[in-house]
């Protein structure tokens, strides 16, 4: 697990302290505290790996600064404020997080000796340190998540729009609005909570049956599964409990299906088949972690970006374009196949390329174009390749050694057959990862859209274009559909960078607040569930 990282976001709340409630202010510390303290601090917590500075401090070195600044006295001497936190960590348990991972329940049976001032001096120090590691690491994990992110670098704090209200509630000495205003502030997370919540119930209350194995069942059957797939269904929502009894595939249930079909990125076809099946058989219990580590992705990325941004949907298949924290535009994708995975980076996109050429990268040269070409020469000119040497000179297909090619590049003419279709939108990245079109239009039909070599094809890739460009009216689009009309390949740089986040979330959420899941393409989920589950040491 990658170290976290502490924000100034936190340094700042916490030096909040200092000017908190009076209760807090008044309180004087008996003389042996303050050394006490000052002690347990200077010895890091056993199994603690330091945290990667962000801003020049570690979780450690802001928990100093903040007992520093107070002359190493006591924080959680006021009882509101102590159960206030003892509260808030209970509450983490409905973000996905587990409140054991904060310590709580040595924090409950170490809280009289908080307020107790005769408690041994040691003993209450390290009870005091102990919570407030224990309120560092569970707003820092709100706010940013437990996991490092892969790729993404700390979002800046505003400091004018997001501090000042939680340092009014601490020195209000409400501690569980700090909590509150850590969280994520958006209806997506808001909705996957609630989600994981009534996921849990499910789960609690036994879950729902196992669909059993067997053939496909179709509208007209009569199998004895259809009355377990009946109820299965029911304990979703997808068929009123009326319609529970009989084992008949009827037109009534062939809707609940597609329904749960279409909740859960699978073909709409009405058709129990091995994938509606294998999705039908999820367990709620693993429906509740799945829930959970896409709560911890939501914080990683919520608020990552401002103004206007491009997402990438890889699991959802789905491109969409924000303004202001509202998607104004989306379009279908076709990402990576599992062994040529998209990946997840954030980056900035700055050019499109109009009637782009395409130069073949190395591993679809060899393992794709390769084979086909010794089976038969004439496919470079069917599909529009010119062979190119090391200096980028055209050289005579036949030339080649075809058995073992070096030092030769394919390059695919600019036109209608293209790759990339007819634009290209481009952002820096490691990977040799980008936005494009393609000629291949019926793969977006598909409910499953894993075809492609790692780059992201976009149904409607100009309808990017335009909203990158700012051009809302007809004139301003005229000079891009010219650009196209000519033929010639142009590379024309934005106006301004606009953001772009790849990301990889396997749920989603409904209009009405229903938490959607959809397949997890390239089985990511599990290695997050198991770097989520490790203990926080304190």
């Amino acid at each position: 697990m990658n170290p976290m990282r502490v924000i100034a976001y936190y340094f700042v709340v916490f030096m909040a302290f200092d000017l908190a409630a009076p209760a807090l202010a008044a309180t004087t510390a008996p003389d042996p505290l303050p050394v006490a303290i000052h002690a347990a601090l200077a010895a890091s917590p056993e199994g603690v790996v330091p945290a990667r500075p962000a801003v020049g401090m570690t979780l450690e070195e802001a928990a100093r600064r903040l007992y520093g600044a107070r002359d190493f006295r006591p924080i959680w001497t006021s009882q509101k404020m102590a159960d206030q936190l003892l509260a808030g960590l209970r509450g983490l348990a409905e973000d996905g997080l587990d409140p054991e991972d904060y310590g709580l329940s040595r924090l409950i049976a170490a809280r009289p000796v908080l307020s107790d001032p005769d408690a041994d001096p040691a003993r209450r120090a390290a009870v005091d340190v102990l919570a407030t590691r224990a309120y560092i690491h569970a707003l820092f994990h709100l706010h940013r998540g437990k996991l490092d992110p892969i790729d993404f670098t700390p979002r800046p704090v505003d400091a004018a729009a997001g501090l000042t209200r939680i340092v009014d509630k601490l020195q209000a000495g409400d501690v569980l609005a700090a909590f509150a205003e850590a969280r994520p502030q958006s209806k997506l997370y808001a909705a996957l909570r609630d989600g994981l919540k009534a996921m849990r119930q499910v789960a609690a209350n036994g879950g729902w049956l196992v669909v059993p194995n067997g053939p496909t069942l179709k509208p007209g059957m009569t199998d004895p599964r259809i009355s377990i797939l009946r109820q299965r269904l029911a304990a979703e929502g997808y068929l009123p409990q009326e319609a529970v009894g009989g084992s008949d595939y009827d037109a009534t249930l062939e809707d609940a299906v597609k329904r749960f079909q279409n909740d859960y990125y699978l073909e709409s076809d009405g058709l129990v088949g091995g994938k509606t099946l294998a999705a039908l058989n999820v367990s709620a219990a693993a429906r509740v972690d799945q829930i959970r580590v896409n709560l911890e992705r939501a914080r990683q990325l919520m608020g990552v970006a401002q103004g206007d941004f491009v997402v990438v949907d890889i699991a959802g298949y789905r491109v969409s374009f924000y303004r202001d924290g509202q998607a104004i535009w989306r379009s279908r994708v076709v990402v990576g196949r599992t062994y040529r995975q998209t990946p997840e980076f954030k980056s900035a996109i700055t050019s499109v390329t109009l009637n782009p050429d395409w130069t073949v990268p190395p591993s679809i040269f060899r393992h794709d174009m390769v084979p086909k070409i010794r089976r038969n020469l004439n496919y470079l000119t069917a599909n529009h390749l010119r062979v190119l040497d090391g200096q980028g000179r055209e050289i005579a297909p036949a030339s080649v050694n075809w058995s073992n090619p070096r030092g030769v590049v394919l390059r695919q003419q600019a036109g209608p057959w293209n790759a990339l279709g007819r634009v290209v939108i481009r952002f820096a990245n490691h990977y040799a990862v980008y936005l494009h079109d393609t000629p291949y239009q019926e793969l977006f039909d598909k409910a499953q859209r894993d075809f492609s070599s790692g780059c992201i094809r976009v149904e409607e890739p100009f309808e990017l274009v335009y909203r990158l460009f700012n051009a809302d009216d007809d004139a301003a689009r005229a000079v891009i559909d010219e650009g196209v009309a000519s033929g010639e390949t142009v590379k024309i740089p934005l106006p301004k960078p606009v953001p772009i986040l790849l990301i990889y979330w396997t749920t989603d959420v409904r209009d009405d607040g229903r938490v959607m899941f959809k397949p997890d393409i390239y089985g990511r989920d599990a290695a997050m569930l198991s770097r989520l589950n490790q203990r926080t040491l304190l």
